[in-house]
């Protein structure tokens, strides 16, 4: 095969999907209303295009480029969280399909989880949805595999806790959420691994611990990507005294 033809068949792919993702990014910002345009009914069909586009991505032929997907499609998501005026009136009803096509195509993007479970299990009301995300990115993982992938199991723990109540399931993702810390030499490490263990602890002996529900709250707090989460998860730990 000649240097032309190889060119030709590695740039053809790479000039594929590049055009595709830049239309799918573009088609975003022309849906986008302005404040006096908003309305119910013309928010809902601009959600319906986004979700039928985000169908598409997550079964779009990548070329090897998967990561590159998974990064557009994350832009894409922050313009989409960060409509703060649409989504009073619509909603984070497709963040779930964002995070399908983020995690399907770079399971081991370790930053898209802090959002994930903010906005699916906060925003979205789909804790459930959240927690079998981070199950699936979990099966492409291992101890600092990527770095810092025992704050997915941390994550998972602490959305099972608060939630939906499934405080065994919980229990068992903070022992996992410790054990990958304890091989981890992140600065962060030392200080999740004990405290995932002690919430495993508090959870082992009493599955409505106070001290453990503040911690997950903490733990909220601490991550939260914006004020409402900020002041949810403090409005939460006040009631707990």
């Amino acid at each position: 095969m000649s240097l032309k033809a190889t060119a030709l068949k590695v740039i053809t792919p790479i000039g594929l999907l590049t055009s595709l993702l830049y239309l799918q990014f573009n088609n975003l910002q022309t849906l986008k209303a302005s404040p006096e345009q908003l309305s119910p009914e013309l928010l809902n069909q601009q959600e319906a295009t986004i979700s039928l586009r985000l169908s598409l991505l997550k079964w779009l032929p990548t070329f090897g480029y998967q990561n590159l997907m998974a990064d557009w499609t994350f832009l894409n998501f922050i313009q989409y969280f960060g409509e703060s005026e649409e989504r009073a009136v619509a909603g984070y009803g497709n963040s779930p399909d964002f995070f399908n096509v983020i995690i399907g195509r770079d399971p081991r993007f370790i930053g898209a989880y802090l959002y994930l479970t903010n906005t699916v299990s906060v925003y979205a009301g789909q804790p459930q949805e959240a927690i079998r995300l981070m199950e699936q990115g979990l099966t492409a993982m291992a101890p600092n595999t990527p770095p810092r992938s025992y704050l997915v199991w941390r994550y998972k723990g602490i959305d099972e806790m608060l939630f939906t109540g499934d405080n065994q399931a919980a229990q068992q993702s903070f022992k996992m959420a410790a054990g990958w810390a304890d091989q981890s030499s992140d600065d962060e490490a030392a200080y999740v691994a004990q405290a995932s263990r002690q919430t495993a602890a508090f959870l082992a002996t009493d599955p409505n611990s106070v001290p453990a529900l503040i911690s997950g709250w903490m733990s909220v707090l601490n991550r939260a990507i914006d004020d409402n989460v900020r002041q949810e998860a403090t409005s939460r730990i006040e009631a707990l005294g």
